[in-house]
């Protein structure tokens, strides 16, 4: 079959891109408000606030120049450190925050299960 794509069509690719990047902006605001809650326990302030550090310290545990392992580093701790702090949350506390922000869609729930 020739002349016949293959794989998504770009607009579809461009409107899911656009969701995920308005998925996590949400999330960053959510963590900001779990972050400022008194509800919040110390050590999940402190996993969330890591989390934040490392993303935005110019020190890695692995360089970024080395092939691969560089990013890979970021994209395994900063989630990981996030997604353990928000486990010690109340869920209630999420709920409500995540409510707050924007249109109330639940976040990163929406990419896993669209």
């Amino acid at each position: 079959m020739k002349g016949r794509r293959h794989g998504p069509p770009s607009g579809f690719m461009r409107q899911r891109m656009k969701q995920i990047a308005g998925s996590v902006a949400r999330e960053v605001r959510v963590c900001r408000l779990v972050l400022e809650d008194p509800r919040t326990p110390r050590l999940a302030r402190f996993l969330i606030g890591s989390a934040v550090a490392y993303a935005l310290s110019p020190i890695d545990l692995i360089p970024d120049f080395i092939p691969l392992l560089g990013y890979l580093d970021d994209a395994l701790i900063v989630p990981l450190l996030i997604a353990l702090g928000l486990a010690l949350v109340p869920a209630e506390v999420i709920r409500e925050h995540r409510r707050s922000v924007g249109d109330g869609k639940a976040g990163f729930d929406d990419i896993v299960d669209p």
